[in-house]
């Protein structure tokens, strides 16, 4: 085996792992595998004879080159997520059957990162979303993580602790029981259908956070408290009757489809039998790009 092919099979050992380290840093699948590639290209140029472990090197590079992405974002006022403006971009979406992950899905869902915290990490400055990433959900040590963002190991730790206090606040864990959480989630759907507002408030945490994105084509909206939630769930209740349960991002939820096409996919976040997130996609063009093999589509 030449030294080429044998550097692109230790490469792809490693791939699953750094497609998860992309996707928890960017939200997007398509440029999740942009950066693994741009690993890639680095790592072919570069004398690794000096690399002792070559999945840290590696976790590091896709870490500056997401980085490199999120401050080109910002410079072209980008970003994803935009709360106060009421236009909100929600990251895609990782759909599995309603009893099982699929096995190819479940490096990338690894630490249940759910929609709602995918959103909530799309928030962060991009120099706290690589310091938490990489430090609390992939254990690399802040030394390493300080040499990408040209910082001392010092001032690293402080990102991480902030970013670490707003994820904890706005994206708290799910709980944990998957059965549990489906009952809450077909609850919310018997209400919608029989447009049983009460039923639907019930179901609904009082300061429940509805987001939708439907892209360029469609509005998008931010939608607050249990009884906004819940009219809004009524009026779009014949989405419901066309769904079909999945998992999205390893947590209960629904994909909607009309004639055939999926028309939204709708992720909950539910604590204490209550639903405390829903996370809309509505976006066409986006909608058309899922793979739903995992559903029989």
């Amino acid at each position: 085996m030449s030294e080429e092919n044998f550097l692109a099979q230790r490469f792809e050992e490693h791939r699953p792992h750094l497609r998860a380290v992309a996707y928890r840093m960017l939200g997007s699948l398509s440029e999740a595998e942009d950066a693994v590639q741009e690993a890639w290209f680095r790592l072919s140029r570069s004398d690794t004879d000096a690399v002792q472990n070559l999945g840290g090197w590696l976790t590091t590079v896709v870490g500056r080159v997401c980085l490199d992405m999120l401050r080109s974002r910002s410079t072209r006022g980008e970003e994803p997520l935009h709360d106060q403006d009421g236009w909100v971009r929600l990251p895609d979406p990782l759909i599995s059957g309603p009893d099982r992950i699929d096995p190819e899905q479940e490096i990338l869902l690894a630490d249940s990162v759910g929609i709602a915290l995918m959103v909530v990490l799309q928030t962060l400055a991009p120099a706290e979303r690589l310091a938490f990433v990489l430090h609390d959900m992939f254990a690399v040590p802040f030394d390493d993580i300080a040499t990408v963002l040209g910082r001392t190991p010092a001032s690293t730790r402080q990102l991480a602790s902030r970013a670490r206090r707003r994820v904890q606040g706005a994206a708290p864990a799910p709980d944990a029981d998957l059965t549990r959480r489906r009952r809450v989630v077909d609850a919310f759907l018997t209400a919608a259908r029989g447009g049983d507002l009460d039923a639907l408030v019930a179901v609904l945490d009082p300061d429940v956070v509805a987001r939708s994105d439907g892209g360029t084509l469609l509005p998008s909206a931010l939608r607050r408290g249990a009884a906004e939630v819940a009219s809004q769930a009524i009026t779009f209740a014949r989405f419901a009757e066309a769904g079909r349960p999945a998992l999205i991002n390893g947590t209960p939820g629904v994909v909607a489809f009309a004639e055939g096409r999926p028309m939204s996919v709708m992720a909950f976040t539910i604590q204490g039998d209550r639903v405390t997130a829903l996370d809309i996609l509505t976006d066409p063009e986006r909608l058309a790009r899922l793979d739903l093999s995992a559903l029989g589509v």
